[in-house]
């Protein structure tokens, strides 16, 4: 295309975290562009932000619905092409619905719907409308992770038998809801978070990290949720021992009572020729260990990498990419996806290397059933799914 793609915005105003994190992921390689935006549930703020992101003032919108009506009567060439969807949870399924019903495209942060019931709505209307859809599961945006998959898949490591996988974090260990911090307040409400905090916010990543890396399907889990804090409505730490459809097993931790953790997401695939380790703290690395030589550490950027991990590296090797890059390689390759759609051409396995509305629906599935296990005396749930 001899065009930028064309992004709008829901979400994501003054004081939004993850929102800056999609517009920086979004403009990293000069192809998108934001041209308009409903930043806020209140118009005021939502006028207020669109002036701090020099955005044209008749494109910023009060409201989400009148953005997608306004929007939609634009002619071809200047409307959105997609929107970017980066509300609290509860917020994500009537603007998806909404965006779909006009025909855009959609960014959407995870997890993708307040509930399985909503994701399977969202999946269900994206097949029906053929709308190309990314949610951002952002840590499958790592080149080294790419890398791991590609080993994987390529039976480097052999047939797999334990995974194991933890999401660590310690900002949640007092009670940061209390002190009226919009993150925390927001994750720890049922009504706008959904049935979990911890698992659903972080132990998601971790679920969709092992299934992305492996190429397995969890089928089965027995899930301990606690809440630490007194007075917090949803947990804040969670331990689940899981089954993969080819028999092996898996442990998956994730908390955000663990005091003195940063985002370290780290994962280890054990198979019976050699097992692979990689840690979101130091992720331009990745360790290959084996039975009858010493373990080794792959760079990225190195030219010995498969094409999936040097496409998805922008610097030379000794260059430190991070959490924006591997955001901006998922907005990257939904661009791409979204241009050759625009211009009726086909996109390679590469390009279509993104997380997807499935992914999303196993995504809440996983959420529900940690849940619905952790309730119950019976050891082992099957995957909702």
């Amino acid at each position: 295309m001899k065009r930028k793609i064309r992004m709008g915005m829901v979400g994501g105003g003054k004081g939004a975290f993850i929102g800056s994190v999609h517009r920086m992921a979004a403009a990293l390689d000069g192809r998108i562009e934001l041209v308009c935006g409903a930043f806020s549930s209140s118009p005021e703020k939502s006028k207020e932000s669109g002036l701090e992101l020099m955005i044209a003032a008749d494109r910023v919108y009060t409201s989400y619905q009148e953005m997608f009506k306004e929007e939609a009567a634009l002619a071809e060439g200047e409307r959105m092409d997609f929107v970017s969807v980066v509300t609290p949870n509860h917020m994500h399924f009537p603007v998806c619905m909404e965006a779909m019903k006009y025909g855009f495209n959609i960014v959407c942060d995870k997890p993708m719907t307040l509930n399985l019931e909503e994701a399977k709505k969202i999946e269900d209307e994206v097949k029906k409308t053929g709308i190309v859809f990314c949610l951002t599961h952002n840590y499958t945006g790592y080149p080294l992770v790419k890398e791991a998959k590609e080993r994987v898949k390529a039976g480097q490591i052999g047939e797999i038998r334990k995974i194991v996988v933890e999401y660590p974090q310690g900002w949640l260990s007092s009670k940061l809801e209390d002190s009226e911090q919009k993150q925390a307040s927001w994750r720890t409400d049922p009504s706008q978070s959904g049935a979990s905090c911890c698992m659903g916010d972080i132990g998601s990543h971790a679920e969709n990290l092992a299934e992305y890396i492996t190429g397995l399907k969890i089928s089965g889990l027995c899930a301990d949720l606690t809440t630490f804090v007194p007075g917090r409505r949803l947990d804040d730490d969670g331990n689940v021992l899981l089954k993969f459809a080819n028999g092996a097993k898996g442990i998956l931790y994730a908390s955000q009572i663990s005091v003195g953790e940063e985002n370290s997401l780290h994962i280890r695939v054990y198979g019976t020729k050699g097992a692979i380790e990689w840690d979101q703290m130091n992720p331009n690395s990745l360790v290959m260990k084996w039975p009858d030589r010493p373990m080794e550490t792959l760079r990225a950027g190195q030219a010995y990498l498969g094409k999936a991990a040097l496409g998805s590296t922008r610097v030379p090797p000794g260059h430190p990419e991070g959490f924006i890059e591997a955001f901006a390689n998922l907005y990257r390759n939904f661009a791409t996806v979204l241009s050759n759609k625009l211009e009726g051409k086909a996109s390679s396995d590469i390009e279509l290397d993104f997380p997807k509305a499935s992914d999303g629906v196993r995504g809440l599935a996983f959420i529900e059933t940690v849940v619905e296990s952790s309730t119950s005396d019976k050891k082992w749930m099957k995957f909702k799914e």
